[in-house]
């Protein structure tokens, strides 16, 4: 991971010149895709990239970096989701009281995937599905993909870096890519202001309200589920990884901290997530505030804000 100085005091300082400090930490994590890219570029067979982590780490822009990044170079390549491989909700996994696991490796069709991605290989070109979350099920329309002898296949989703997913894949041809929110922020008493998986809430926290119109507590309810699909079916794994990227960008929390803190106002007294949530609210109202306008259109960022308003 990449050196970084995550420290409350820093941020505070940095903030002070916000547009500078933006820009900083956009260039930290746009130079590590570009580091990649060029590795891959620099390889005389085509790559078959794994890109996995945990919810709100960021694996849906940093596949569509590196995917412009490569092209830049004059290299295709083709964005994958395990998202688009899951069961039919009917068909998923159940916890021990019923609930549907779609954290589990087990709510992903592997037979398809395996098959797509075997037909890929070797006959380069296949039929690859897509799920509806609306519906909870496959479309009943599939998308066909047919790559040349050098293009780039990117597959990424939170068990890509599962043996069940990479095994059946020429392993010469992998290279596997682990990201995370892997920074705390600490102060100069060397107190822990915000943990790696405080942020990554906090991001998803942001989202959810905007994007999918979840209420703080559902987010909530739904975090308990994803830390068990993480600890159980992700970090075990990750280690596996040939490179690993360090998605904090040090300003974030200057930008989400207005809409998060409203969120957890909302949490009222006799929930159960009142105390965690009155928490984050003290430890957001300690950093300063900067303008989501000033945050680029490309940015990691812009997966859990949304594009600047016209």
């Amino acid at each position: 991971m990449s050196n970084i100085n995550n420290n409350f005091e820093y941020i505070c300082e940095q903030a002070l010149e916000p547009q500078v400090f933006i820009e900083s930490c956009e260039a930290r994590y746009n130079n590590k895709i570009g580091n990649i890219a060029q590795l891959i570029a620099d390889r005389e067979i085509s790559e078959i990239v794994m890109i996995a982590g945990p919810s709100s780490a960021g694996k849906t822009t940093t596949a569509n970096k590196l995917r412009s990044t490569l092209l830049e170079k004059g290299i295709n390549s083709y964005i994958i989701s395990l998202d688009d491989f899951y069961l039919d909700n009917k068909d998923a996994p159940l916890f021990p009281d019923g609930t549907p696991d779609f954290e589990s490796v087990e709510a992903l069709d592997i037979k398809c995937f395996q098959e797509k991605m075997k037909e890929l290989l070797y006959n380069a070109e296949t039929e690859l599905p897509e799920f509806d979350f609306v519906t909870g099920s496959r479309k009943p329309e599939y998308k066909k993909l047919k790559i040349a002898p050098t293009d780039v296949i990117i597959v990424e989703g939170l068990h890509a870096l599962n043996p069940v997913i990479t095994d059946v894949l020429p392993k010469d041809r992998l290279l596997k890519i682990y990201i995370n929110v892997s920074s705390r922020i600490y102060n100069n008493k060397g107190s822990i202001v915000l943990n790696k998986r405080n942020m990554r809430f906090i991001r998803r926290l942001v989202r959810d309200s905007q994007f999918r119109n979840s209420p703080v507590e559902k987010t909530y309810r739904m975090w308990i589920k994803v830390r068990y699909g993480e600890d159980t079916f992700l970090f075990p794994f990750r280690d596996n990884a040939d490179i690993k990227i360090n998605t904090i960008h040090l300003y974030e929390t200057c930008i989400l901290k207005e809409a998060a803190i409203e969120l957890l106002s909302m949490v009222k007294k006799d929930s159960e997530f009142y105390s965690e949530s009155q928490r984050l609210i003290r430890a957001l109202e300690q950093f300063p505030v900067i303008d989501k306008a000033l945050v680029p259109d490309n940015s990691l960022m812009r997966e859990f804000i949304g594009p600047k308003e016209i």
